[in-house]
C-alpha cells in the first residue's frame, strides 16, 4: 500500500503501473477472503533495463520494450487499429475496428497538493456506541470494580479523622488510652484499603484489558477489509498509526489512567462529603474553590479536546509522509526528488509538533489556574475553622480534620486532571480507531449468504466498465467481457495498460467507477467477505508475496485454519513444493520468515499458490503471481499456476507469454482498452499486437 505521493509519475499518455495490493489467498477462517498487504505502485522494471527476475526486457511480457525494434508497442496514434475480437466465452469473431486510445496520465488518490485524505474520525456518538458494544457482558464486573473503588476512597478518609482525634486528645490532655481508637481505625483502614485496592485493580484490569483487546482486534479486522481505494486515499501511515499508536494509547490509558482517574474522582467526592459531615460550613468554605475549578476545567475541555484530536490526525499525517518517503526511497534517489520529499516530511513534522506545543501551553495555564483555586479554597477552610473554633461551634480536632481533608484533595485533583489529560488523548485516539471500522460491515450481519446450491452458471460478466483513481482520468475505457465457468483467461499488455486494474475489479478489491463486474449475477465487490459457512468464491494473488512469522504450516493454515496435515502435504505437492518442504529441518513445523529459515522467492511464491488450493475458491485471479521468477524456475511456477487454476475459472495477468499459451482466451490491453481477444493460436496468426509480443518474447528466449 502506498501513499499517493510515493508513486512515481507515469509518462504522459500512459496509465499508471497497476498496483492492486497483495491479496494473499491466506485469510484465516472467519476473516475476509484476502489478506491485503499493499505494496507501492513502483515501476516493475529495474533501472538497469532488466526485468525484476533477471531476464532481459524482451524475454518477458509487460513492457513497451517488448515489441521488435521499430514497431510501436501501443496502438498508433491518430489511426484506427484493426484487432481480432472474440465473442463472449472465448469464441473468435471477425476483426473489428478499435478506436484510437486516449492519453491517460497516472491517477493519484491524493488531492492536487499531493496530501492524502486521511481516514474518517468517529463522532462522539459513534465512539460511545462502539464502546458500549465492546463492554457487552462486562457491565457486572465494571460496577463491582467501581464499588470497590468507592469503598477504597471512603477508607482514605480514615487518616485525617484519626489525626483529628489525636489532636483533640492532646488538646484535652487525655491519657494514652485515647490513642486506642485512632490507632485501631488507622490499622483497620490500612488492611481494608489494601484489600479493596487489590480487588478494584484486578476487576478493573479484567474489564479494560478485555475491552481494549477487543477494540484492537476490531481495528485490525476492519483494516483487513477496508476498500483499497479508501486505504490508498488515507495513506498507509495513517492506518498504521491508528492500529498501532492509537490502540497503544487507548490500552495504556485504560489499564492505568482510567483506574487512577476513577479513584481520584471518588476520593474528591468522599472528601467533600467528609467536610460536610464535620460541619456544613467547612464544606461551603471548601466549595468556594469549585467555581474557579469548574471554569478552568470547562475551558480546558473546550480547548484540549479539539487540540488532541487534531494532534492525533497530524501525527497520522506525519507517519504517512514518513512511510511514503521510506517506501519510495529508491525512486526518490533515482529521480533526485529527495529535497522536495524532505520538505514535505518536515512540514508534516512541524504541523504535528505545533499541536504538541499548543497542548503543553494549554496544560500549563490549566494547572496554574488550579493552583490558584487550591490557595483560595484552603484559605477559606482555615478562616472558617478559625471562626468556628473561636465561636465554639467546632473543636480543634474537627478543624484539624477539615484542613487535612481539603489539603488531601490536592493530590487527587492533580491526579484527576493529570489522568484526565491522558483520558482526553485516549478519547481522541479511540475516535480514530472507531473511524477505521466505519467502512466495514456489521460483524454479525455483514457476512454474505452461503454459497448457493445450484449455480446460475453465467460466470464472470464485465459490462461497460470504466475506472479512475480518485479524481484522475479514466484508466479503463468501456471494458466488456464474458468468461464462462471453468474457462481460463490470460490478460497481456504493456506496463500501465490497465491489466492489474482490471484484475482488481474482477477480484472485487476495487469497485468500478462505472459499469458492473459480476460473478453469477452478484457484484464481485459483495463477494469480498466469506460466506456464512466460511467459503470464499474469489481469491486474488499478486506478484508481491509475504511470509508471516511462524512455521510453514502456520503460513499455510492462514488459508484454512483447520486444514489437516494431509491437506497441507497435498497442496505442497500440487505446486511442486513437497521436496523442499520435506527437506526443511522440521518439515512443515519449521519456523520460516524473519528470525527463522529463509525461503527463496520461488519457494515463497509456491507457498502463496498452495494457499489458494487450501482456500479452494471458485475463481482465481493471478496478477503476475509468478512474475518474479528467474528463467530457471519459470517452468516450475508455471506448472504450479496451472495446478492452482485447474478446474476453476481463472484470470491470469501474464508476465511470460508461456502462461498465455495455455489459456482458452487471450485479452490484449493497450492504454486501458481491449485491442485484441481470441484464442492464442488465432491471435498469433492474425499478426497484430499479440503476435508482435509473442515474436519478441520468443526471440528473447533464444
Amino acid at each position: 500500500m502506498t501513499t499517493p505521493d510515493a508513486t512515481p509519475a507515469a509518462a504522459p499518455g500512459r496509465a499508471p503501473a497497476d498496483a492492486s495490493g497483495e491479496a494473499l489467498a491466506a485469510a484465516p477462517a472467519g476473516a475476509p477472503d484476502r489478506l491485503r498487504a499493499e505494496t507501492p505502485a513502483a515501476p516493475r522494471r529495474a533501472p538497469s533495463g532488466e526485468a525484476p527476475d533477471g531476464t532481459p526486457d524482451d524475454a518477458s511480457c509487460g513492457t513497451p520494450a517488448e515489441a521488435p525494434p521499430g514497431t510501436p508497442a501501443d496502438t498508433p496514434r491518430g489511426g484506427r487499429a484493426v484487432a481480432p475480437t472474440a465473442a463472449p466465452g472465448g469464441a473468435p469473431a471477425a476483426p473489428r475496428a478499435v478506436p484510437p486510445p486516449e492519453a491517460s496520465p497516472e491517477p493519484s488518490p491524493a488531492d492536487p497538493d499531493g496530501v492524502p485524505s486521511l481516514l474518517p474520525v468517529a463522532t462522539g456518538r459513534q465512539t460511545r456506541a462502539r464502546l458500549r458494544g465492546a463492554l457487552r457482558g462486562r457491565w457486572g464486573a465494571l460496577w463491582t470494580a467501581l464499588a470497590a473503588l468507592v469503598l477504597d476512597s471512603c477508607l482514605s478518609l480514615a487518616g485525617p479523622v484519626a489525626i483529628g482525634w489525636i489532636t483533640q486528645a492532646v488538646t484535652d490532655h487525655r491519657g494514652p488510652g485515647a490513642l486506642v481508637r485512632p490507632v485501631g481505625l488507622l490499622a483497620s483502614a490500612a488492611v481494608a484499603g489494601a484489600l479493596t485496592g487489590w480487588a478494584a485493580t484486578v476487576l478493573l484490569a479484567r474489564v479494560v484489558l478485555t475491552v481494549t483487546g477487543r477494540l484492537r482486534e476490531d481495528a485490525v479486522a476492519a483494516a483487513l477489509v477496508l476498500p483499497v481505494d479508501t486505504v490508498e486515499a488515507g495513506g498507509t501511515g495513517d492506518l498504521v498509526a491508528r492500529v498501532s499508536g492509537d490502540t497503544d494509547r487507548v490500552s495504556e490509558a485504560a489499564s492505568g489512567a482510567l483506574g487512577d482517574f476513577a479513584a481520584a474522582a471518588l476520593t474528591i467526592l468522599a472528601a467533600l462529603a467528609g467536610l460536610a459531615a464535620l460541619d456544613w460550613r467547612f464544606a461551603v468554605a471548601g466549595l468556594l474553590a469549585v467555581p474557579l475549578q469548574a471554569y478552568t476545567l470547562r475551558w480546558y475541555l473546550r480547548t484540549s479536546r479539539p487540540l488532541y484530536a487534531a494532534g492525533r490526525t497530524a501525527e497520522g499525517g506525519r507517519a504517512s509522509a514518513l512511510l511514503g518517503a521510506f517506501t519510495a526511497l529508491p525512486t526518490l534517489r533515482a529521480l533526485r526528488l529527495g529535497p522536495g520529499r524532505h520538505a514535505r516530511v518536515a512540514a508534516a513534522s512541524r504541523d504535528a509538533m505545533a499541536y504538541e506545543f499548543r497542548a503543553a501551553r494549554a496544560a500549563t495555564r490549566f494547572y496554574g489556574r488550579l493552583n490558584l483555586a487550591e490557595f483560595l479554597g484552603l484559605s477559606a477552610v482555615l478562616l472558617a475553622a478559625w471562626w468556628l473554633v473561636c465561636t465554639g461551634h467546632a473543636d480543634i480536632g474537627a478543624a484539624t480534620t477539615a484542613a487535612l481533608f481539603f489539603a488531601g484533595l490536592f493530590d487527587p485533583v492533580n491526579i484527576l486532571l493529570g489522568t484526565f489529560d491522558s483520558v482526553q488523548r485516549a478519547t481522541a485516539a479511540l475516535a480514530r480507531i472507531v473511524g477505521v471500522t466505519l467502512h466495514t460491515p456489521d460483524p454479525v450481519h455483514g457476512a454474505r449468504p452461503s454459497r448457493p446450491g445450484p449455480r446460475p452458471g453465467t460466470g464472470i460478466v464485465v459490462r461497460g466498465v470504466r475506472h479512475r483513481y480518485g479524481d484522475g482520468p479514466d484508466v479503463l475505457h468501456g471494458i466488456d467481457l464474458d468468461l464462462r465457468p471453468g474457462r481460463r483467461l490470460a490478460v497481456v499488455g504493456a506496463t500501465g495498460s490497465g491489466k492489474s486494474t482490471l484484475a482488481a475489479l474482477i477480484a472485487g478489491t476495487r469497485p468500478p467507477s462505472a459499469g458492473s463486474v459480476t460473478l453469477d449475477g452478484v457484484p464481485t465487490g459483495d463477494l469480498a467477505r466469506p460466506g456464512a459457512d466460511g467459503d470464499r468464491r474469489i481469491a486474488l494473488v499478486t506478484q508481491e508475496h509475504h511470509l508471516f512469522p511462524g512455521t510453514l504450516a502456520d503460513n499455510l493454515r492462514l488459508a484454512s485454519r483447520d486444514a489437516p496435515d494431509s491437506a497441507l502435504d497435498a497442496a505442497l505437492t500440487a505446486v511442486g513444493a513437497a521436496d523442499w518442504a520435506a527437506a526443511l529441518p522440521e518439515g512443515t513445523g519449521t519456523v520460516v520468515g524473519r528470525g527463522g529459515f529463509r525461503l527463496t522467492a520461488r519457494q515463497t511464491q509456491q507457498l502463496a499458490l498452495a494457499r489458494v488450493l487450501l482456500l479452494d475458491p471458485e475463481v482465481v485471479v493471478l496478477d503476475e503471481a509468478t512474475a518474479e521468477a528467474g528463467s530457471d524456475t519459470a517452468r516450475t511456477l508455471d506448472r504450479a499456476a496451472l495446478a492452482v487454476t485447474e478446474g476453476r475459472t481463472a484470470v491470469v495477468v501474464a508476465h511470460r507469454l508461456s502462461q498465455a499459451a495455455t489459456a482458452d482466451t487471450v485479452l490484449v490491453m493497450e492504454d486501458g482498452r481491449v485491442t485484441e481477444r481470441g484464442r492464442p493460436g488465432e491471435l498469433r496468426a492474425a499478426g497484430g499486437a499479440y503476435a508482435r509480443l509473442w515474436e519478441s518474447w520468443a526471440r528473447g528466449r533464444q
